[in-house]
């Protein structure tokens, strides 16, 4: 039964990335960054091969200092795990033991399901060289295996670490698929695209462009359709109107 989430802290909202006898002090720092990108700071390290604290990780962080100051180092993978309720160990091949296996977008939904339940949930990464070993996988309820190609899946494990920490955030973001950038002016309105159009077909027409009376309907039509696709601003538009009179002009002057 998980506990209730009245008064929890941000360290028991989120899961715990565990790394598991991480060798390179530089892919600690890139996996707190990738973690602090991502919204995740409880970073527990189990036996790391050259001690801590690690000036290469503090270089290598470039900033989530938060998270290396905060993290906090284990004898074993049971130590790392004794005060959670769920556990997902991440893995690149498949094994003998019969445990779930989850996609990191899956594993994120079920992960933010348990939190919310009140549980606290942490993740194994293993060792850059060799993996989680079979006597760590067992500590987890649950793996979790980044779908790559099959012929090639060698990820470093900082990066491992960013894939699952961006599906955690990916899974509540509330971000538009498709926006106009912040500096954008407002998109035109429909009446100023006609009026462009308009400008366009007098300046096309004025042009001889337009002289073909049989070809000359598609043309205006595929003309017409073409700048409504375009998703113009108004300011592009307006832009649009003055190229169309310095054209017109240039040509009258010639």
């Amino acid at each position: 039964m998980g506990r209730a989430s009245k008064g929890r802290t941000v360290a028991e909202t989120t899961p715990v990335i565990i790394m598991v006898r991480p060798q390179l002090g530089e892919n600690i720092g890139m996996a707190a960054r990738a973690m602090l990108n991502c919204g995740l700071a409880t970073l527990r390290l189990v036996a790391p091969r050259d001690g801590w604290p690690n000036d290469k990780a503090q270089r290598a962080a470039s900033g989530a200092d938060v998270v290396l100051e905060n993290a906090e180092v284990f004898d074993s993978v049971a130590d790392a795990v004794a005060d959670l309720e769920r556990v997902v160990a991440t893995t690149a091949r498949n094994r003998e033991l019969t445990q779930r296996i989850l996609t990191p977008r899956h594993a994120a939904a079920e992960m933010r399901g348990w939190i919310g339940q009140g549980d606290r949930v942490g993740i194994l990464f293993g060792p850059e060289r060799t993996g989680l070993e079979n006597d760590d996988m067992v500590h987890a309820d649950t793996a979790l295996l980044i779908p790559l190609n099959p012929q090639f899946s060698s990820l470093n494990v900082a990066q491992a670490v960013l894939l699952v920490s961006y599906e955690w955030a990916a899974a509540v973001d509330a971000t538009p698929a498709a926006r106009m950038a912040e500096y954008a002016t407002r998109p035109a309105t429909k009446e100023e695209l006609q009026n462009l159009f308009d400008h366009l077909e007098r300046a096309l027409d004025q042009s001889g462009f337009l002289r073909n009376k049989d070809m000359r309907p598609s043309m205006v039509l595929n003309l017409r359709a073409l700048l409504q696709r375009a998703e113009m601003t108004e300011q592009e538009a307006r832009t649009f109107h003055g190229v169309i009179k310095f054209l017109s002009k240039s040509k009258h002057e010639e």
